[in-house]
């Protein structure tokens, strides 16, 4: 989008924005009528009409859907998730004009997001929000996912943040080939992509101005290890287990804290060409493993996005620890979150299935927690 940002369309989106996180704080609410609300649904519309400006608004209109096709694995089945009314309005802080301007609005929506973040994070945190907890659960038809949980008792948790960083029973995400450390799994309960190359991410899928790999890593010496690697991109929506996993058995050998802003990573904003690339601008952490089984370098990089309250790894998990595949490595606080695996040149074949999905339908594909999405060459060891 090149249209110009006018101060009355940033200051309809922070008016937007703080007028949602308040009513997030409304805990026994049903989050569908408020946080996640679908964009597509005639009273969100209506309510966006009374926030900005009618030129902005219609030019958003015409830029972006109003939600995401998505693939399930195992039926095959390509369904429509629509975007919920925070997504749609965190679409807005992606819209630039001129340098100068991107500059100046970059300050500003950094610190609007960085300030609306930081507000749901103490509106998570507080014990009042328990009762945010039972509407979500039924909101997003949770019910029966919450018998996989360490705790599945939604009474027993000490606040929302406590409950949508719950912990997973491990043997409610066995690995697929659990004996085949050539294999590399899905790191989250995710709508994935998969390119064998990062060209071919940028072609069908990362559209954003400015994305490169030494800039994901925030390192050229580092990114020069994954030149014509693959890339696995794993988006965590709030409705998902909020927790990411090994994709491989190593040793952790860096983890670097990268910090950034909160732009939304819905595919919406992905996807657009002239905004900028929201992986590179967020904040994120990267952890750099190298494999038991082939020796290769694996990035593995968690990256905050739109209302994310913090990125946290488990306790133990620091460097010169090894770790399993499958093995939870973290945990983010409320809201969207994407993780994304990087691997050295020809170290894997990703699945067919999920390549054919990312590049021929341009569309994401539901997996869990250790599904297997490709593996290396060779026969695994003893």
């Amino acid at each position: 989008m090149t249209e110009k940002l006018s101060d009355a369309h940033f200051d309809a989106t922070a008016a937007a924005l703080d007028k949602i996180t308040d009513q997030a704080a409304n805990h026994p609410e049903d989050p569908k009528e408020a946080l996640h609300t679908p964009s597509n649904h005639e009273r969100s519309h209506k309510w966006l009409k009374r926030i900005f400006p009618y030129d902005s608004l219609e030019a958003m209109e015409s830029a972006f859907h109003m939600g995401n096709y998505v693939m399930d694995r195992k039926t095959g089945e390509k369904t429509f998730e629509p975007m919920s009314i925070y997504v749609r309005v965190g679409m807005h802080a992606l819209y630039y004009g001129s340098e100068q301007e991107k500059a100046l609005h970059w300050k500003r929506t950094v610190k609007l997001l960085k300030d609306q973040s930081e507000k749901m994070g103490k509106q998570y945190d507080d014990p009042k929000s328990v009762d945010h907890i039972v509407p979500f659960i039924e909101s997003f038809e949770l019910q029966e996912s919450m018998s996989e949980m360490k705790e599945p008792n939604p009474s027993k948790y000490k606040n929302f943040n406590d409950f949508f960083s719950r912990e997973i029973r491990e043997d409610a995400r066995p690995i697929d080939e659990p004996g085949n450390d050539l294999v590399v799994s899905s790191p989250a309960d995710c709508r994935l992509t998969a390119f064998p190359t990062v060209d071919l991410a940028t072609k069908y899928w990362i559209k954003g101005f400015g994305f490169t790999v030494s800039k994901l890593l925030a390192s050229e010496s580092l990114a020069s290890d994954f030149n014509n690697g693959s890339i696995v991109i794993a988006r965590l929506a709030p409705q998902d287990y909020h927790r990411w996993h090994s994709p491989v058995s190593g040793t952790i050998e860096s983890v670097t804290e990268i910090p950034g802003a909160y732009y939304t990573v819905n595919p919406q904003a992905i996807n657009e060409e002239g905004t900028l690339d929201v992986f590179c601008e967020n904040r994120r952490s990267v952890m750099i493993v190298r494999r038991k089984e082939t020796g290769t370098k694996v990035a593995i990089i968690a990256v905050g996005a739109m209302l994310v309250g913090s990125i946290r790894y488990n306790p133990g998990i620091e460097v010169g620890r090894e770790i399993r595949r499958g093995e939870c490595l973290g945990a983010f606080q409320y809201g969207g979150s994407t993780v994304i695996n990087l691997y050295q040149e020809g170290d894997v074949q990703l699945d067919d299935d999920l390549v054919n999905n990312s590049t021929k339908d341009v569309c994401e594909t539901l997996v869990r927690v250790g599904w297997r999405v490709g593996a290396s060459s060779g026969s695994p060891s003893a």
